[in-house]
This record gives structure tokens, sequence and C-alpha cells, in this order.
């Protein structure tokens, strides 16, 4: 490691923070003192998490264990597909493409998360999470709440299952959510992401996105919340939340919906999920090679990559890499913004485990930075989502904001990259 790359990695983590400062809409409202504490514990805990063997350890063994429920899904997808599937798992494919390795395996993991919630498991971590944060931070508690849920369930079905919450908070704090919606992953297709990139930096990357989306939305949006507005939506007196039926755990009668009818609906989101994700992969990649081949027309050097790495280089820049891999950095950033992470993560999936092309501060730094939804598509699911459940003043602010929560989401994972480069190296 060189002091230099150091002080400009420092230096980028600043720099995000201050692009935040800079585009924050209220300057004066900003609660510095939570800013703060939430930077310290990001430090921290990316600091354990990296720099000690037992904290390194304990991130392998996250990412072993979704490696493993991978391997288990493989049983079920050999059993209907064996010409998919590879020797080692009992199948008679020389390999196995992406559909097969990162995405089937997904019809196992999210009705596993699904029953973990249903039995009141999820549910039960996601509120003592949340209620840490709050404690500890000084984040309003639905605010700190919605930031653990998401870390589990997604950013739309987070939003689904907060639907009383939304209604009754104003259209400021909705705001915050949407941005916070930027910068998240969905547990359940965790497992799928570990079979492209180095399982221990996707690991790392989760609960830093949720603290730094807790720092960079309370910078661009800080919002001044009561002690009576502090509150979580409890259930109605009728025992049954409009939150609970939106998401399908009991029904409108307030009856808990038979398991297997549940499991059921569940491994057909599952198959919907699939779907959508290889539809983008497909469509995202064919188009980006269409512009490709638009722009060559004009000029050999042009490419959709190149235009991208130029935009974006001074923040890879800022990371702490040399020229070369800055630009090459910048292009993948680039990339993943106006695609999703799906679509880098396949590209750089046979090279990235290799310490002599990708070094172990640029491995971790660009793995971090893909792992979460932050891109344009992502945009349009928020602002889909909220539509559905607030009404037309909360929506019509928060879709006056399409450019701030894409700053949100870039601005997070900047952040969650750069405090990981610190200690990796």
């Amino acid at each position: 490691m060189q002091l230099s790359y150091l002080l400009v990695n420092i230096l980028g983590v600043a720099v995000y923070l201050g692009i935040a400062f800079l585009f924050s809409n209220n300057k004066k409202g900003i609660n510095w003192r939570s800013v703060g504490v939430v930077l310290v514990i990001n430090l921290v805990l990316a600091w354990i998490l990296t720099s000690f063997a037992w904290g390194r350890d304990a991130v392998k063994a996250a990412a072993d264990g979704f490696n493993w429920l991978v391997q288990v899904a493989y049983q079920g997808i050999n059993f209907a597909l064996p010409n998919w599937v590879t020797p080692q798992f009992g199948g008679t494919a020389k390999s196995m493409n992406f559909v097969t390795s990162a995405l089937l395996p997904i019809l196992m993991i999210v009705p596993l998360f699904d029953t973990l919630t249903y039995i009141g498991v999820l549910p039960w971590i996601i509120k003592w999470v949340g209620r840490g944060l709050s404690f500890i931070t000084g984040a309003p508690k639905f605010e700190s709440f919605f930031a653990a849920e998401m870390m589990f369930l997604g950013n739309t079905e987070a939003l689904a299952v907060s639907s009383l919450q939304l209604k009754q908070m104003s259209a400021k704090r909705n705001l915050t959510l949407a941005l916070m919606s930027m910068s998240c992953v969905t547990a359940s297709i965790i497992g799928a992401y570990t079979q492209m990139v180095p399982g221990q930096f996707v690991l790392t990357a989760v609960p830093l996105n949720v603290l730094n989306a807790l720092i960079i939305t309370s910078l661009l949006n800080p919002v001044k919340v009561t002690p009576e507005e502090d509150t979580v939506a409890k259930m109605g007196g009728s025992g049954t939340s409009e939150a609970a039926v939106e998401a399908g755990d009991v029904q409108a009668n307030g009856k808990r919906e038979p398991y297997f009818s549940f499991l059921g609906d569940s491994i057909l989101g599952a198959g919907r999920l699939i779907l959508i994700i290889a539809a983008n992969v497909i469509a995202f990649v064919a188009l980006a090679a269409l512009i490709d081949k638009i722009l060559a027309l004009f000029n050999p050097w042009l490419s959709l990559e190149h235009i991208l790495g130029i935009i974006m280089f001074p923040f890879a820049w800022l990371m702490g890499l040399d020229v070369s891999q800055a630009f090459q950095f910048a292009q993948f950033m680039g990339m993943k913004l106006v695609t999703n992470e799906f679509v880098v993560m396949g590209k750089i999936a046979g090279t990235i485990h290799n310490l002599s092309i990708f070094p172990a501060h640029y491995q971790a730094q660009l793995t971090v930075f893909i792992t979460s939804f932050a891109n344009f598509s992502t945009t349009g699911m928020i602002i889909g989502a909220f539509k559905g459940l607030v009404d037309k003043e909360k929506n019509d602010l928060i879709s006056k904001n399409v450019g701030t929560m894409l700053l949100s989401g870039i601005l997070v994972s900047l952040m969650s990259a750069g405090i990981v480069g610190l200690f990796v190296w």
C-alpha cells in the first residue's frame, strides 16, 4: 500500500460526504451528531470485518452458508434439468450457465426466507436490529427499522409491508424512505451474488449499505421528527394491519393464510423474479451492444463503457486506485448504473477472484460497489411502489426527486466501497 493512495481514499470518503452536504435540501437541519455516530460505527464495522481474522472468518462463514444453500438448491435443479448441472452436483453438463448457477437457486432461497417471515423469525430479527440501530445512532425509530427491513426483504417488499406506516408519515419522511430504498439488496438473492463475486465482500457490503443509507439520507433530506411522530405503526383494533394483508401474511378476514398456500405463492413469486432478472440482463446487455455498434460507426474507440468511464473517472480515482485501474473501475460503475449489478457481475465473474488481475483493494471495492440495487431502473420501481401505497401529494414529492434518489444510491455505494477500501490493500 502506498501512503498516497490511502490519503486519496480518505479524501474520497470526505468528498462523497461533501457532495451529499452540497445537495442537501436543508443544511441547517442536519443532525451532525447522528451522522458522526453512524460514520464511526461504519468505520469500526468495516475494520472488524476486513482486518481481524475472526471478523473475516465470520463474514466468510456467512458467505459459505449462502453458497451451501445454493449447492442444496442444485439438487432440485438437477432433478428437473440434469443436463444443466455439472457432475459435481449430479448432473451431466460440462459447465453451468448464468441462469443455472445464479438464478435458478432463487427458487429455493426465496421460499426459505419467506418461510422465516411466515413463522416470525425474520420479523423478530428485523425489529430488534431496527431498535438497536435507533438506540445507538439516534436515528428515528421507523427509519432505523426500515433500514434493517430492507437488508432482509429488499426495497419494494419492505415498502409493501410498511404501507400502514407510509400513510401515517409526512411526505418528507416518505422521501427519506425512497432515498434509502436505492441502496439495498435482497437477502434471498445474495446467494446468486456469491456465485459470481467474492462472497465475503458481498456480505460486508450489506450492513455497510444500511449504515451509509442512514448517513447519506440524513444529509440529503434531514427531517426533524418529534417524539410524538417517532413511532412504528401498530395493528388496528381488528388485529389485522393493512401491511400484513398486503404482504400476504394474513387474509382480509384476519385469519392466517395456510402455509402451503403461502408457500405456493412464494415459489411463483420467485419464478417471476428469475424471469424479471433474466429478461433485464438479456435486454440490457443486448441494448448496450447495440449502442456500442452505433457508436463504432462514428469512431472505433467510442463505446458505452468508455463514455461512462470518462464520466465516472473522478469518483473511481478517489477510491485510491491508480489511473488505469480507476478508468476500468469507472466503466464498471457506469455500466452498473445504466444496467444492473448482475450485468457487471456476469462480466467479471471469470476474473474477479484472480488477484493478479484484480488486486485485493480493487477487488474489495468493486465487489462492494456493485452489491446494491442502485441504478436507473430502480428509481422507476420505487416510484411505482409508492404510487400504489401513498396519496398523490407524497408520490408527487418522490417523483420530483428522481435525481436525488439516484444520487443517494450512488453516494451510498461509493461510501461503502470507499470505507472498505481503507482497510483492504
